[in-house]
């Protein structure tokens, strides 16, 4: 039956051509927003790294720099944890779920084994208010005051790839050497399993968090990071900014809680897959449209074909049963066709981490089900209507 089928299909190869042609693109197209919206959902599935349920971020806005005055920051802090709702206080150059990203070339100090590492500079308070938990090591402290190198917390990611079999902690790797600029050293304090600072559909990215010190070097904090007690309302919003005010007013301050800038930064980053995928279904449909026309033509031109198989004894079930499997042989055939294609985008690692085997995989299976069920849908109604056709009619027909 297969190898009367292929000899069918290969009799009406131009026509087929086409056909097999239209559905390898509509793979492709399917394939494409298949695996965005899969790595999306493993980006999701995977810790950031840092708390955001009962954390709020407190922007500063200034015109021109901050200065990086101990006094100004030390203010801030004691009036902020003088309120009841406020457990803890801390100070980031920037906060969690914003566009915002700070990046540096680093090697070891031999010079080799260069990185571009994403970092954000953090206060020693940091990690307790954002329930950052080390999985190796400790976060700094006050013990690290006066050390020889600048304690920094980074991501496991970081540490096996500098620190491929060894133990990270107390290593040290340096700033990239560049004119004009001071090579500062620094040493690992502890490890945390991940960090993404653009929240779950980040890219796990190499990672490092600074100690921040105020009033030492001439960079200052431009966030004020939060944890309050559960269940503080909205409202508190009011007195939050009264009390910043209070403490200076010359300064603005932009307050966001961390659920609301994580729902909002999430919105964001589905907006371009929630265009795709917009952009997909009008295609697939388009080629549904056309996939049943090629379809109906091509058995209304197939009728005496029909007609003769049913004059001697085929039954309307397998002509029935003929239409949509030739219909899904193509279907394979371009899928096959595809699948060569696609398949060197994992192995030669185009997309890094963006299309792993994972990715790749549950993306065919879902790409390839959904040609099928169209193919299965487009070839019912053509399919019944040959079926039907009785082998008067069928060999009458002009």
């Amino acid at each position: 039956m297969l190898r009367h089928l292929l000899k069918l299909i290969w009799k009406r190869k131009s026509r087929n051509m086409m056909l097999s042609l239209e559905i390898l693109l509509a793979f492709l197209v399917v394939f494409a927003i298949a695996a965005f919206g899969l790595r999306y959902w493993q980006l999701y599935q995977m810790p950031t790294g840092h708390s955001w349920k009962n954390q709020w971020s407190v922007s500063i806005r200034v015109a021109g720099d901050i200065p990086n005055d101990a006094a100004i920051f030390d203010s801030l802090k004691r009036g902020l944890l003088d309120l009841p709702e406020v457990e803890s206080v801390a100070f980031s150059s920037f906060g969690t779920y914003e566009m915002s990203r700070w990046t540096e070339e680093y090697t070891l100090p031999d010079g080799s084994n260069e990185l571009t590492i994403d970092g954000m500079g953090v206060s020693d308070d940091y990690f307790k208010t954002m329930e950052v938990t080390p999985a190796a090591g400790r976060v700094f402290s006050t013990l690290d005051d006066g050390a020889d190198a600048a304690p920094v917390v980074i991501n496991q990611r970081l540490a096996d790839k500098f620190f491929p079999g060894k133990n990270p902690i107390g290593q040290l790797f340096v700033l990239a050497p560049r004119e004009q600029r001071v090579q500062q050293r620094y040493r690992v304090t502890g490890v945390v399993a991940q960090f993404r600072s653009h929240g779950e559909f980040m890219d796990p990215v190499y990672f490092m968090l600074p100690r921040y010190i105020p009033g030492v070097g001439k960079d200052a904090a431009y966030n004020i990071m939060l944890k309050l007690k559960p269940g503080t309302p909205r409202i508190f919003e009011t007195r939050l900014n009264a009390k910043l005010k209070q403490i200076r007013n010359d300064w603005n301050f932009v307050i966001t809680p961390q659920s609301e800038a994580r729902k909002s930064m999430l919105n964001t980053q589905l907006v371009p897959l929630i265009i795709l995928a917009v952009i997909a279904a009008f295609l697939l449909v388009m080629v549904a449209f056309g996939l049943f026309g090629v379809l109906w033509q091509n058995t209304t031109q197939r009728i005496p074909e029909i007609g003769l198989r049913r004059a001697l004894g085929a039954d309307a079930g397998s002509i029935y049963r003929q239409i949509i499997s030739e219909q899904m042989l193509l279907s394979t055939s371009a899928i096959v066709i595809a699948m060569v294609l696609l398949v060197q985008l994992p192995l030669t690692d185009v997309f890094g981490e963006s299309l792993n085997w994972t990715v790749f995989t549950q993306a065919t299976l879902l790409s390839a089900s959904v040609i099928y069920l169209l193919s299965l849908l487009c070839s019912l109604y053509p399919g019944w209507r040959a079926a039907r056709l009785s082998p008067t009619q069928a060999l009458h027909y002009e």
